[in-house]
């Protein structure tokens, strides 16, 4: 079909394109489009997509034959009865297109805050797996930014190398995001792993956002300096998602994405005595003008569920209808790379019990001396049913790598005399529910599962340590107590651990404070952690082979407003398939 016969088939955009020849998510069977190698023409139309796609485009969650597919409409540009088009091709300029799509008007509604997501699973060709695709939407002649995503390989692939990005805690006011615009610019990765804190439900919270950058500030919907509803949290994503580095590594490669508490509320959990979120510092429960209420604040996890789903691209749908945030949307899910890597993202907020040792902060979420509960196996995480699903998914694997997507360190971070444990630093992690660790990491153990690794984030720090049995056990020649590897990404901008903590001490304090998280001193407590820096913000890639998996650590300086800001490799380490240690490597060339 010559151009001008295609183009008089489906018409113009101003007056409608033809329904025949386009695929309609909400037909019965879909049907491929036999276009041919002639492209469809858009000379006239508009590029100056920011009018319409106000926040770009973006693509998440791949299968083999599929991504889900992003973009929000300006509201101003929304017009009743105007359907949305979509374009997917194997090339950039779009000589070769794979499919064509209408998006129904109906679906480009204020409910859902004009959010778009579309799922592309089972529309493109299986024989493709692994591959590249460029896609791009039509509003009213109006096309937007392209976007480029991919599809993971197929089971008999015969993949040996996989790289992926790493990526939390990227507070907007608290920098800019000189990092997110390396990793749009890097196409040696395959996919990107958000690990939580996408958006910080805060505004100007004086524990953690000092707001040193005016033009980074934000003021809330509510007034308030903290998200007390959907509307709040929808502002902040669209604030975040209006910055122009975000938006370009979201162009450029798929990524996979899970919550951690900020995108509800501080260090929250879920208080099961009365049913409700868990929120220690939020004003709903610290405000005697809210009163701790169970309603407001079950209110406020479905609330952030909703945005969650409409601003965090992700093969999950929030159920509007349902009352408890337990059936409202479960995010948990698994992936698998082929047969080279089972990636499962957890998710370590909706279900875990509250802190062991209780909610305040110094001496009790925080190196809680003396508490005796950090090992009650009533203390949950992950809840049963998640906990079951990874244990099942990771004993039964047959894959070459398993990769535990993970939001607070796994690991054993602690005071110590002699090997021996005097308090964890952070009982809001996985030292705080030790018996339900254990659990797992026996399970492994005893199914003999290798190649174990675990990507985290959270704490605003570079870590790679040695996933053990024992961590009192630091013997580096048993063997049998060595499970894997974890690497902690660093936080894009959030505050480190030396800034929150030391803008409340005076100078010799706080030169004693930087000294106790210097690498060598945790290593001493925590001869199992091989790398540890809370002085900088950036991120790092995680690349699989068929003999090793290498972390490389990036420090980007937040402080900078430009996306050509420069960047300093910090640390490389491999586990090696056939060592149980990390090994350190030279970052020379990085």
């Amino acid at each position: 079909m010559d151009r001008r016969r295609f183009l008089s088939a489906i018409g113009t955009l101003g007056g409608g394109l033809g329904a025949s020849f386009m695929l309609s998510w909400h037909a019965q069977a879909a049907q491929w489009l036999n276009l041919g190698a002639t492209p469809i023409d858009t000379t006239g139309f508009s590029t100056q997509s920011a009018s319409v796609f106000d926040l770009s485009v973006s693509s998440a969650d791949p299968s083999v034959t599929g991504v889900i597919l992003w973009t929000h409409i300006a509201p101003s540009a929304v017009l009743s009865g105007e359907d949305l088009y979509l374009q997917v091709a194997s090339d950039e300029r779009f000589q070769t297109l794979v499919l064509q799509a209408r998006v129904p008007s109906t679906e480009i509604r204020a409910d859902n805050d004009f959010t778009v997501k579309v799922d592309l699973d089972g529309k493109l060709p299986s024989q493709a797996a692994g591959a590249t695709f460029y896609y791009r939407f039509i509003y009213r002649r109006v096309v937007s930014r392209i976007g480029r995503c991919r599809t993971l390989p197929a089971s008999a692939s015969g993949v040996q190398r996989l790289k992926l990005g790493l990526l939390t805690c990227q507070d907007y006011t608290n920098g800019y995001y000189g990092a997110l615009a390396h990793v749009a610019r890097d196409n040696s990765l395959d996919f990107v792993l958000h690990l939580g804190d996408f958006m910080y439900e805060t505004a100007g919270d004086p524990r953690f956002q000092s707001l040193p950058f005016a033009d980074r500030t934000m003021v809330l919907p509510s007034g308030g300096l903290v998200s007390l509803g959907l509307q709040d949290y929808r502002f902040i994503y669209r604030t975040i998602r209006s910055d122009r580095n975000l938006q370009a590594a979201m162009e450029r490669h798929t990524f996979i994405c899970i919550p951690d508490d900020h995108e509800t509320a501080n260090d929250c959990y879920w208080d099961y005595a009365r049913d409700t979120l868990g929120a220690p510092d939020h004003p709903f429960t610290t405000d005697a003008q809210y009163g701790n209420d169970p309603r407001l604040l079950k209110q406020l996890k479905l609330d952030s569920q909703r945005a969650w789903s409409e601003y965090v691209p992700a093969r999950v749908k929030f159920d509007a209808s349902a009352s408890h945030p337990h059936q409202a949307l479960t995010v948990y899910r698994r992936f698998a790379f082929g047969s080279f890597l089972d990636l499962f993202m957890i998710e370590n907020r909706s279900y875990r019990s509250p802190h062991p040792c209780g909610e305040g902060d110094v001496l009790q979420r925080y190196v809680p001396l003396g508490c005796t509960n950090l090992a009650n196996p009533q203390q949950t995480l992950l809840g049963s049913t998640q906990h079951n699903w990874l244990v099942n998914g990771l004993t039964s694997s047959k894959a070459t790598w398993k990769l535990m997507g993970n939001q607070t360190f796994f690991g054993r971070l602690a005071l110590t005399f002699l090997g021996q444990q005097i308090a964890p630093l952070n009982v809001d992690a996985w030292d705080g529910y030790q018996a339900e660790r254990t659990a797992l990491t026996q399970a492994l153990r005893d199914a003999k599962v290798s190649n174990f690794l675990i990507a985290t984030g959270d704490l605003h720090t570079y870590m790679a340590s040695e996933v053990k049995a024992d961590y009192g056990n630091s013997s580096p020649f048993a063997f049998s107590n060595y499970l894997g590897a974890e690497f902690m990404t660093p936080a894009v901008t959030s505050s480190n651990l030396g800034e929150m903590l030391a803008s409340k001490m005076d100078p010799a304090q706080r030169d004693l404070l930087l000294k106790g998280l210097a690498n060598p001193a945790v290593k001493v407590n925590n001869p199992h952690i091989r790398y540890f820096d809370s002085s900088h913000q950036g991120y790092s890639t995680l690349e699989l082979t068929d003999s090793y998996a290498e972390w490389v650590a990036y420090a980007v300086d937040k402080s900078v407003n430009d996306p050509q800001v420069s960047r300093t490799c910090l640390a490389r380490q491999r586990k090696y398939m056939s060592l149980p240690w990390l090994v350190s490597q030279s970052t020379d060339g990085y």
